[in-house]
């Protein structure tokens, strides 16, 4: 009787290659995702607590005697505010697992980053030049715009508050100086507060 000589064969060669471009592309989509995705990580509840901090700060403004002195309280709680936002923002995107300085997180950084920067400079040129009164309508016009650009990677509702922001700009550049407090205290202190609540509801805090 013949003897039956088993066939071994040998798995095709193509399919480490097959496996390696599968994963590649498997990497490309999730990278894809990731970058075309929204950054959800703006923390609704941060916009309530820097609105609570605009308007402590509005009514202390207010009761200062001179323009400059108000600016001083308005600096301090820019600071205050923006310390607040960054650790509420850093706690929500590590709780969402969410990568802040990468796909939608750069972006919205890199877009919102620069109006917050020419805002910065231009405040000292303004106060150096002796034109305090011009400081909270420009204020209000750049952060509404970064606001608008980085709203642009964020959810749908960001940039519309960003507008809002630039608005009340408007308003504050050709008002009489002695409403400007009131003005911020409205745009810093309402918008944050009225915008952040359905933010933090809709999109985890």
């Amino acid at each position: 009787m013949a003897s039956v000589t088993p066939l071994h064969r040998d798995p095709p060669a193509e399919a480490p290659a097959l496996h390696a471009r599968a994963m590649d592309n498997l990497a490309f989509i999730r990278d894809t995702m990731e970058a075309a995705g929204a950054f959800t990580a703006v923390s609704g509840w941060g916009m309530v607590a820097v609105g609570i901090i605009a308007i402590i700060a509005a009514a202390i403004a207010a009761a200062q005697r001179s323009v400059e002195q108000s600016l001083y309280v308005w600096v301090g709680a820019a600071v205050l505010a923006s310390v607040v936002m960054l650790w509420a923002i850093v706690r929500k995107a590590r709780s969402a697992h969410m990568p802040l300085l990468s796909g939608p997180g750069r972006k919205f950084v890199l877009s919102f980053s620069p109006p917050m920067f020419v805002g910065a400079v231009l405040t000292i040129i303004l106060y150096r030049a002796g034109v305090i009164a011009a400081i909270p309508g420009v204020w209000l016009l750049l952060y509404g715009t970064a606001v608008v650009a980085g709203g642009a990677f964020s959810v749908k509702i960001v940039p519309v508050m960003g507008i809002c922001f630039m608005l009340a700009g408007i308003v504050a550049v050709f008002s009489p100086v002695a409403w400007n407090d009131w003005i911020m205290a409205t745009a810093f202190g309402g918008l944050h507060i009225g915008f952040g609540i359905p933010i933090a509801r809709r999109h985890g805090g």
